[in-house]
């Protein structure tokens, strides 16, 4: 019985680091968002010039292949996706933060 409240007590414990290490995970990549001025054109629940993050990962959810798609069209560019409001391609921004933020991005619901 005290091996099983131990075991339920550990895993929850974990469960809890988990959740947080997502938050700061989250937290971070919203922070790389901001510092690369991707806020000024893309908003998390609203389009402001781009589509907003939550509309992004819905068009993408299951798509397998978005996320390096989506990391490539940050660093290149684009246009045609949701408008033809052209996407400013971001050479500024590394492969590893293109990717933290796509995968925030994508993460949203």
């Amino acid at each position: 019985m005290m091996n099983t409240l131990m075991m339920t007590a550990a895993s929850a414990a974990l469960l809890l680091m988990s959740g947080m290490a997502s938050a700061d995970d989250s937290a971070a990549a919203m922070s790389l968002a901001q510092k690369n001025a991707c806020l000024s054109c893309h908003g998390v629940d609203k389009k402001i010039v781009g589509p907003a993050f939550k509309d992004v990962a819905k068009k993408y959810a299951g798509d397998k292949g978005a996320h390096d798609r989506l990391v490539a069209k940050v660093k290149a560019g684009g246009k045609g996706v949701w408008g033809q409001v052209p996407m400013p391609p971001n050479p500024q921004v590394s492969e590893e933060n293109a990717s933290k933020i796509v995968e925030w991005v994508l993460s949203l619901k």
